[in-house]
């Protein structure tokens, strides 16, 4: 057995990032930015009023003063003529600042008769002026890779971009395994479970910035399996569910490698998910995932979701370690490192009592996994433990 962090440097050797493509802005939110993207115009591109009020001369405000209205300035028509002495424009939120002035007096700030403002005795010192360029200036860069977020988008807008580069979407071809399978919604026989592990996959692989193809479940027998395998093609990284231990019908590591598998690693020392196994298939890479739903899905946020950050122009990096205070004890723990379900509240973790890798309502109601060393010694309530977020 190997340990997890030499098993991920290992899938990451199996993968690069791939390349990019063009999509519509309005396409683009989750992608991930996968160039700089340059702003083609100062932001806002003239110097503009924040408030509803009256535009003017900064040297001529007084309290009390007087000023006849000669315009107004609205957002997408400015005041085009040019102020004399006592005069003023009315100007909206948004709009262009006439030529020469230097103020906005907000509306609240004086009374209107007619044409003409009086300033009240006192006025607000704000110049209420947002200046051209004072978001971002032509030139300035959204650098990649990121998730575009909703705020993102908003911004490319702004810069003037209609289309976006983006790391294209790796398809990743889930492929589950076994006879006592059956698909959610059908009858299963006596002795057979519903396929869960690919639904849960899918879901956390899309939530990451993958695009997931579920393939039919292959029986235990080496044409099935061989069959699954063909469905693959044109993946980016194939996974497989179940099928990955030593029994009479673990069958997935002797058919890949009847198929031309390059082995990079069998067995991790971790709980749960010992019988794991990776390398490439056809020169797709592939990573086998235990059968047991949470130790598939914990797996997956161990292995599948930084395989998929690289190949999504990341940086080859484990998922973000956190930390917590431990709400009660924790036995000692074996050789292996066991990534325990439990729930953050408020700073402090509760590791589940139960943590049997078949039980999916457990780790449904998580939303973390306690990262616990190979043979730590039992750790009192109010131990600091390193967890990732799930």
């Amino acid at each position: 057995m190997i340990s997890v962090s030499e098993a991920l440097d290992a899938c990451f050797a199996l993968v690069s990032p791939l390349n990019a493509e063009k999509v519509a802005l309005r396409d683009a939110a989750g992608r991930i930015l996968a160039a700089p993207h340059a702003a083609t115009r100062n932001q806002p591109p003239f110097a503009a009023s924040a408030m509803d009020g009256y535009a003017v001369k900064s040297v001529e405000l007084q309290p009390q003063a007087q000023f006849l209205v000669v315009g107004e300035s609205a957002a997408g028509a400015r005041y085009s003529g040019k102020l004399r002495a006592g005069q003023c424009v009315r100007i909206f939120t948004g709009a262009p600042l006439p030529e020469g002035c230097d103020h906005v007096v907000i509306q609240e700030d004086t009374t209107r008769q007619g044409n003409v403002i009086t300033l009240n005795v006192e006025i607000e010192s704000k110049d209420n002026i947002r200046l051209a360029g004072n978001d971002f200036t032509d030139g300035f860069t959204l650098d990649g890779p990121r998730i575009l977020t909703p705020g993102n988008i908003a911004l490319l807008a702004a810069m003037n971009h209609a289309n976006i580069t983006v790391t294209r979407k790796p398809i990743v071809a889930l492929l589950a395994t076994g006879d006592e399978l059956v698909q959610p919604g059908e009858t299963p026989g006596d002795d057979q479970i519903i396929a869960s592990n690919s639904y849960g996959l899918k879901a956390l692989i899309e939530a990451h910035g993958g695009e997931a193809r579920l393939l039919p479940i292959a029986r235990d027998n080496e044409a099935s399996l061989r069959q699954g395998f063909e469905l693959c093609e044109g993946a980016d990284l194939i996974v497989t569910l179940g099928g990955a231990s030593v029994g009479d019908h673990d069958l997935v590591r002797p058919v890949a490698t009847s198929m031309g598998m390059e082995p990079a690693f069998y067995k991790v020392a971790m709980r749960p998910g010992k019988p794991l196994m990776a390398g490439k298939i056809a020169n797709t890479p592939m990573i086998g995932l235990p059968g047991n739903p949470v130790s598939s899905m914990a797996c997956a946020h161990i292995f599948i979701i930084p395989v998929l950050r690289r190949m999504l122009g990341f940086d080859a990096a484990p998922m973000a370690r956190k930390t917590a205070i431990l709400t009660e004890d924790l036995h000692a723990n074996g050789p292996r490192e066991h990534y325990m379900r439990g729930r953050i509240e408020d700073g402090a973790l509760t590791i589940f009592s139960r943590q049997d890798s078949a039980l999916l309502s457990v780790y449904a109601d998580a939303n973390a996994l306690a990262v616990i060393p190979p043979s730590s010694p039992a750790l009192p309530a109010g131990t600091e433990v390193e967890y990732i977020d799930i």
